[in-house]
């Protein structure tokens, strides 16, 4: 486990509290990092998609794991008891069955359902485990949402981990790039140089390079080798102990125009910008004005659609940095800081930070970047 378990304890004893006042008997988890939020199951086996697994979260009571036999003896390691198990795949009854049972005699059950959420079952077991219960699964009234947009000072210890191997990493970038090397080597010797650094995995990263800025921030890396005028940007997703960092750097490859390092200048006075209110009471609504206001004047953004997210056990999480979130901050959000600005003929620069809400204000996890570009 991640964390002693007390600080599971925790979670539960909050949870339960919600679900009373909320009305329901029991949360029925079944994506990763719900079930691990609960009790600190950690694997990458979530990656094949063969097996179903379940968590239940009674209003009283300890959790019960519902999951297949494969996963018995990484799910006793950590301080759940009740563990019930198949063997799975079964085409028959992929423990639809056994989560009937430990399901009977809860009434109210409730699934996260609002914004970025799933439920990761097939449909058709979905479907059968509502017969068999003789009543449909109902939301969880946000409730999940609600308790992992907040995280403990143990959370925050781990993003900040995180961050520093990040940090760590960039460092490094002079040592993997220069003019002429292509952009699919930069992004794979820089995934070496996280692993190097202290990360578990990176399962993602992006970015892009082009003269004075690139196109997008979401393609696949091509051969082209970066050339001199070229704006090169690396954004990590790394990986310490189950929890993201989540921010990028930008490099010149050699000189680059004074318009291009303004812009990158005005990047970083958005940042500074969202820090100056970030404070609790604030929303997130009020982060991406800020921002919004230095990049483009207060035009209302981009088709990026977004200047920010929550982060912590994924990559993204709620809430989103757009004018219309309303959602308050408060102490311990951890948020991502990513104001874009364009900068003609089809290109940007986009730069991330982040950070984490206290009540004495916001605090950078990642080591903020200089106003001015660095030069490979």
């Amino acid at each position: 486990m991640s964390f002693p378990p007390s600080e599971y304890r925790t979670r539960v004893d909050r949870a339960q509290a919600m679900m009373v006042s909320a009305g329901l008997d029991a949360l029925l988890l079944t994506t990763e990092p719900d079930v691990r939020y609960f009790s600190g199951f950690l694997t990458r086996f979530w990656e094949s998609p063969t097996r179903p697994w379940f968590l239940i979260v009674p209003a009283t009571g300890d959790p019960i794991a519902v999951i297949p036999t494969i996963g018995a003896a990484l799910m006793a390691q950590t301080w759940i008891v009740d563990i019930r198990t198949w063997r799975s795949p079964d085409y028959d009854d992929d423990g639809v069955g056994l989560l009937v049972g430990a399901l009977k005699g809860f009434s109210a059950i409730g699934l996260p359902d609002g914004p970025e959420t799933h439920v990761r079952m097939p449909l058709s077991d979905f479907k059968r485990l509502e017969r068999q219960l003789g009543s449909p699964l109902r939301g969880d009234g946000g409730i999940m949402q609600a308790l992992r947009m907040v995280k403990s000072d143990a959370e925050i210890a781990k993003i900040a981990t995180a961050c520093q191997v990040a940090n760590r990493a960039f460092a490094r970038v002079p040592e993997i790039a220069q003019q002429g090397v292509p952009l699919s080597q930069v992004f794979r010797q820089f995934q070496m140089l996280c692993l190097e650094e202290g990360a578990d995995w990176v399962p993602y990263l992006a970015g892009g390079a082009g003269p004075g800025g690139y196109g997008d921030v979401i393609s696949p890396a091509t051969d082209a080798p970066l050339a001199k005028g070229d704006v090169l940007m690396l954004d990590t997703g790394l990986v310490v102990d189950g929890y993201f960092c989540d921010f990028d750097r930008n490099f010149a490859v050699g000189p680059v125009s004074k318009g291009t390092q303004a812009a990158h200048a005005k990047l970083i006075d958005a940042v500074d910008a969202a820090m100056a209110v970030a404070h609790v009471g604030a929303t997130a609504s009020d982060l991406f004005c800020a921002m919004d206001q230095i990049v483009t004047g207060g035009a209302g953004g981009s088709d990026a659609g977004r200047l920010g997210h929550g982060l912590g056990m994924q990559l993204t999480e709620w809430p989103s940095l757009i004018p219309a979130d309303h959602t308050p901050l408060v102490a311990g959000m951890v948020l991502t800081l990513e104001p874009g600005i364009d900068v003609g003929h089809g290109r940007m620069i986009v730069h991330e930070e982040n950070i984490v809400i206290t009540a004495n204000g916001p605090r950078f996890l990642s080591a903020p970047a200089p106003r001015q570009m660095p030069v490979l």
